[in-house]
């Protein structure tokens, strides 16, 4: 192994070193400058070098070297800070705060000399040994030296970008000082204390601002060193920044925190302000985050689950995706509780990324469910899909029942109010989503900035629209125990088929109108014009008009959308020539009359007027659900639009190399790139970094679930697979559609292979969006790995009275093209039959 250098540039150093050579400080701040952030320029000298710390002063040729580093880069004369970056320091799981030496304001050579020994010898003492003895490293202690011209500091401090206190991820709290920032990292002072909320754009302004008593600050001595100064009473009693510096404070050191990980952006960051301009001169990650649940969910495991999130989102989500995954899943699944008037606990965070997927804390879910409305936590898991455990709940007393009983009836008296505004709101954000995509985009950065802020606030404050899309599952979610009282284990089933017919959904309804398309063009081909009458251009065009928004895995901002892909369409309506639309009227009509047949035995009639009601207010519910979630899509679809327009610009100015890495990017660093506050060289670093953080996630198996022990171990202990199961010739899982059809395998991963589906072919798929419902009207039966009861492909499926069993992980090892199964919708099986 060749010697380590005596010294490394920062700006060198992540190509040639590593945190275990140059220590976890100085790793992190060179990631920050490669990544376009306001950090000093440094050098390091390697860890290494302190292994011999015990025998002389620094060697004679590190000295040398330093000096004529110092020289060639115009130091001489300035006030250096000479920092610790010992190996292990500043990481994830140790951060050694406080707990290593810093020297600032060090002038001249011997004071250079003496500092780097007091580094040096920081890692001897007591206070670091048990440290190091208490986080478990054994190994021998080593440390780099950083260091950076001192910033002539008028103000500095601290910064947590989450609450450090309860660990709430929506807020990001600064501490301010006069001077620098020795005191308040010391625990000297009391700074001011600014507390920050997000919005919807990713943005962060001020909600709380406390002035400090700030009697005394720390600031640079003339013979080297610090010293601590009197503050006087005016300056002291005032704040040290304004709402708008404040501001662009607490936006810049949350870019710090995405830019090092997008995914857990939680830091604890020290800066200091020169008057002029912002430097970060320390990120560490907050090692101690206390995890935000409910009182009732402390010492249970944490339970992540994808049951119901791979169905939308199988594949990995780039930042663009998380950013918004992050909040609309909270504001989706809160709107329903907050209407009956349950106390959800601030600042939980439903959503999380894990191997690159998004994942639902279940049991925060399981929780808020039944203490709010009394759904037990199974009955919730088999709305969601998925094979997760539950979490234990104690049985509910007489105060217990009484407040939920309130909750629900305080719900159903505002439900129709919230629903009838949550229509006009799908009314309002298709408008919106349609003149952004008929009017011309504007050719400059700054409107196209406005524009994306713009509708990026509009979605946030759409809360009328998420309640439509997370709360259609309510009538459904009494109907199936109810019915499952009555009629033992075929719940899910006659539910599914009373649900057969009626009033379509939006996703249904293209169904039907791709099918008219299909008539069109099979008439076209009569007149010896295939597809090209000009009654079939129409109806094709207001097709795309009115659908054009959809598309494959549409909730991925990087999907193409259908009127991306007219020839993909267009294959889709030559599949569907043969379509006997009347024929599945009629499956339907009469899977709902055997439903209602089959409930007149054991069901009185007044029980089934209020049945009748609910099965009514239950396809309404899940009607408007998929209208919200259409709407939604063209929101996507819209700012998807403004997003590629910038990155065209972003190319042309070197800031890209391509057009679709702009969903490599946060939204919050898109804006603040926009406006020149990332320079191109670190959205680039930050895209290329991320392109390959992606390429790992795809090439990476993601469990179903796993769960968190109270101790902090992960345990995957996902339920066997269909493929670890003894009976191989019969399956089980939820019952989402009806009836029961028999016929080939034909195995799809994805809709765009939809073109191999034969009519009459059992479709068997990974998970189903709105993207795969042509197939629905192709195939005899559905069989699908993962979903729930609320999957948007089972409500698609229970609406055409498809027999569709789902939730049966493992099933595409298992089957095989023209293989003969019978799908049983009624008894949730799926059979294989005999050759």
């Amino acid at each position: 192994m060749s010697p380590a250098p005596w010294l490394v540039d920062g700006d060198a150093l992540l190509a040639k070193q590593s945190p275990a050579t140059v220590g976890g400080k100085a790793w992190q701040l060179a990631r920050l400058r490669c990544f376009g952030l306001p950090v000093p320029e440094f050098v390091v000298i390697p860890a290494a070098h302190s292994l011999r710390r015990h025998e002389a002063a620094p060697p004679g040729e590190l000295m040398a070297a330093l000096v004529a580093e110092i020289a060639r880069r115009g130091w001489q004369g300035r006030p250096l800070a000479v920092r610790s970056s010992a190996v292990g320091e500043d990481g994830g799981k140790a951060s050694f705060a406080g707990i290593y030496r810093s020297c600032l304001n060090v002038l001249g050579e011997a004071q250079l000399v003496t500092a780097i020994e007091a580094v040096w010898a920081s890692l001897d003492t007591p206070t670091a040994a048990a440290y190091r003895q208490k986080q478990g490293l054994t190994d021998e202690a080593a440390m780099a030296v950083v260091i950076m011209p001192m910033i002539a500091a008028q103000a500095a401090g601290i910064a947590f970008t989450c609450d450090p206190a309860n660990g709430r991820f929506d807020r990001l709290v600064v501490h301010a000082h006069w001077g620098l920032g020795e005191s308040l990292v010391g625990g000297q002072a009391a700074g001011d204390e600014y507390v920050f909320v997000e919005n919807a754009a990713g943005q962060w302004y001020l909600l709380e601002h406390r002035v400090g008593s700030k009697a005394m600050m720390s600031i640079a001595a003339s013979e080297g060193g610090t010293q601590p100064a009197q503050v006087d009473a005016a300056r002291s009693a005032a704040p040290v920044f304004d709402r708008a510096m404040a501001e662009r404070l607490a936006n810049l050191l949350y870019d710090a925190a995405v830019a090092l990980d997008f995914v857990a952006p939680f830091y604890d960051l020290e800066w200091a302000w020169d008057g002029e301009h912002f430097w970060v001169v320390q990120a560490r990650p907050v090692t101690a985050r206390p995890y935000r649940t409910y009182d009732a969910l402390r010492g249970q495991p944490v339970i992540w689950t994808r049951g119901n999130t791979c169905e939308v989102m199988p594949d990995p989500l780039t930042p663009c995706d998380w950013a918004f995954s992050r909040w609309g899943v909270n504001s989706l699944l809160e709107q329903g509780w907050r209407l009956g008037g349950y106390p959800l606990l601030p600042g939980v965070q439903r959503a999380g990324l894990f191997h690159g997927r998004l994942y639902l804390e279940a049991s925060i879910l399981q929780w808020e469910a039944w203490d709010a409305m009394g759904l037990a936590p199974a009955n919730l898991n088999s709305l969601m899909g998925g094979h997760q455990p539950e979490i234990a709940v104690a049985p509910a007393g007489w105060r217990d029942k009484l407040a939920r009983g309130g909750r629900m009836l305080r719900y159903l008296a505002q439900a129709p109010g919230r629903r009838k505004r949550g229509l006009a709101a799908i009314e309002r954000v298709h408008a919106a989503a349609r003149q952004v995509r008929n009017a011309p985009l504007p050719d400059d950065v700054a409107s196209l900035r406005e524009m994306l802020m713009a509708q990026a606030l509009a979605g946030g404050d759409e809360t009328d629209l998420h309640f439509l899309q997370g709360s259609g599952g309510g009538n459904l979610s009494l109907l199936v125990p109810m019915i499952d009282k009555a009629f033992p284990g075929e719940g899910e089933a006659l539910v599914a088929a009373l649900m057969a017919g009626g009033e379509p959904s939006v996703t249904a309804r293209q169904g039907y109108d791709l099918l008219e398309l299909a008539g069109l063009a099979k008439e076209s081909e009569s007149h010896g014009q295939p597809g090209k009458t000009a009654k079939f251009e129409m109806a094709f065009a207001a097709f795309l008009d009115t659908y054009g928004h959809r598309g494959h895995y549409e909730t991925y901002y990087r999907s193409p959308r259908l009127r991306d892909q007219p020839d993909l369409l267009r294959a889709q309506i030559a599949a569907l020539a043969d379509v006997d639309a009347a024929a599945m009227r009629r499956r339907q009509e009469a899977a709902a009359a055997q439903a209602w047949q089959r409930i007149a035995t054991r069901l009185p009639w007044w029980r089934r007027l209020l049945l009748r009601k609910m099965v009514k207010d239950a396809r309404m519910e899940c009607n408007q659900r998929e209208a919200a979630r259409s709407a939604l899509i063209a929101s996507l679809d819209a700012a998807r639009s403004v997003m590629l327009a910038a990155a065209r610009l972003a190319v042309a100015q070197g800031m890209l190399e391509r057009e679709e890495d702009c969903f490599m990017l946060m939204p919050s660093e898109a804006f603040r790139a926009m406006v020149d506050d990332i320079p191109a060289a670190g959205v680039l670093a930050r895209v290329a970094e991320r392109k390959a953080q992606f390429a790992a996630w795809e090439a990476e198996p993601a469990p179903e679930y796993f769960t968190v022990e109270a101790a902090g171990q992960v345990r995957v202990t996902a339920e066997a697979t269909v493929s670890q199961r003894r009976d191989t010739a019969s399956w089980r899982g939820v019952a989402t559609g009806t009836g029961v059809a028999r016929g080939r395998v034909r195995v799809l991963r994805h809709p765009a292979e939809g073109a191999s589906l034969q009519a009459g072919e059992i479709l068997v798929a990974p998970s189903t969006d709105p993207g795969w419902t042509p197939l629905f009207l192709k195939a005899a039966g559905l069989v699908v790995e993962t979903g729930g009861y609320l999957s948007h492909g089972a409500i698609v499926a229970r609406e055409f009275a498809l027999p569709a069993v789902v939730n049966l992980p493992g099933i595409l090892s298992e089957l095989h093209d023209g293989d003969e199964i019978e799908v049983d919708g009624l008894r949730g099986e799926v059979r294989r039959c005999a050759p």
